[in-house]
């Protein structure tokens, strides 16, 4: 029996390891994303916890310095989370990035494989053609030698 051999398996190959790094490349993405999203919600919560205790400063007895230390890491931290808000953008941006890259990686290879699966589909074809052309030369010949025989 003939063997299949696809002659395009290099590019499947290909588009295969593409496939694989596009997926590294995501999970790499939406860890990193995932990470500035936590110093993000990191930064809000202790700009939380200096508006309280701004509040607190300014129902007891006043400290002016003390209220203005924290007025001062309150401006702090704000500008922290506007730098904060800046990376997790950039790392949207860069996760939005791979996962499209990890959608048309996935789907190059996808085509690949369908390509392949109607090669191997028309190699059976041609294989159960040859075969039944192989069968009907038996059968006429067999046919042919009954004729002689019997005539």
């Amino acid at each position: 029996m003939a063997k299949f051999i696809y002659r395009m398996q290099s590019i499947l190959n290909i588009k295969e390891k593409l496939e694989t790094q596009a997926k590294n490349e995501f999970a790499q993405a939406r860890i990193r994303l995932d990470e500035e999203l936590e110093k993000l919600a990191s930064l809000e919560r202790r700009k939380k916890e200096y508006e309280g205790e701004a509040i607190a400063l300014r129902n007891t007895t006043l400290d002016i310095q003390k209220i203005n230390e924290n007025k001062y890491a309150l401006e702090r931290v704000e500008e922290y989370i506007q730098g904060q808000q800046s990376e997790v953008s950039k790392a949207e941006k860069a996760f939005n990035r791979a996962r499209d890259n990890l959608t048309r990686a996935m789907q190059e290879t996808e085509v690949q494989n369908k390509l392949k699966e109607r090669a191997f589909e028309d190699f059976k074809r041609e294989l159960n053609a040859q075969e039944a052309k192989e069968v009907d030369e038996l059968t006429s010949y067999t046919y042919g030698q009954r004729i002689k025989e019997n005539g």
